[in-house]
């Protein structure tokens, strides 16, 4: 059975990164679908934007795959919806796994997971789907990490870390082991967390502590 060829979603800086991963690949890629009007006609990497995500009805779900190449950008409701329409439409989403990150057989990868360079992931640990785990992210044994999550670069979890679903960690922040974050968490930059977490919140600091409560989706 052929390989589908790829549709990446966005023109972003995130899709930017994983379309670097995609042609290292050698992933067939189609081109690139983008819903702004500015980015039709452009390109990255001398691939072209080529339509809107309402394009994409175009071309069947059996011959193509699609890349989630849309970030955080503040709500990870974005993600999660486009993910959603799509699934609900019957098309299917490709995991992308950088060849230079480390991640044990005994590791449980859902669909359309992207895994940076240099992430490091511990056996007994399972990723929910459509899941970011970015640059230079360590995940250590056992963690369970939620659908549609985005752990930024240089994260580093302990052994049996829970993380709920639409939760984005920031950037170089730590969290001990055994520790449960709820969904739709936001969790500042470089912070160290010690104590579990509840649903729809900020947190910040070393220690984190609660600084805003959210609405479901938004940060």
């Amino acid at each position: 059975m052929n390989e589908k060829s790829i549709i990446l979603l966005g023109a972003g800086g995130h899709a930017k990164v994983l379309l670097d991963m995609i042609l290292e690949q050698d992933m067939n890629i189609i081109g690139i679908f983008d819903n702004s009007t500015a980015q039709l006609g452009g390109g990255v990497f001398k691939i072209p934007v080529i339509g809107t995500d309402d394009d994409i009805k175009n071309y069947s779900p059996e011959k193509i795959e699609l890349i989630n190449g849309i970030g955080s950008v503040g709500v990870m409701n974005l993600r999660c919806k486009i993910f959603n329409k799509f699934k609900s439409l019957g098309y299917s989403f490709r995991h992308v796994i950088h060849k230079n990150s480390i991640i044990s057989s005994r590791v449980k990868i859902s669909e359309g997971v992207q895994i940076m360079a240099g992430a490091v992931i511990n056996a007994g640990s399972a990723i929910g789907e459509n899941s970011i785990i970015n640059t230079k992210t360590s995940i250590d044994h056992d963690c369970k990490i939620g659908s549609h999550v985005h752990i930024a670069p240089g994260c580093t979890l302990s052994g049996n870390v829970k993380i709920g679903e639409k939760s984005h960690i920031g950037t170089g922040s730590s969290i001990i082991q055994g520790i449960s974050i709820g969904k739709n968490v936001l969790i500042g930059a470089g912070s160290v967390v010690v104590n579990d977490i509840p649903d729809n919140v900020k947190v910040y600091g070393v220690p984190a502590r609660i600084i805003k409560k959210l609405n479901e989706g938004n940060f």
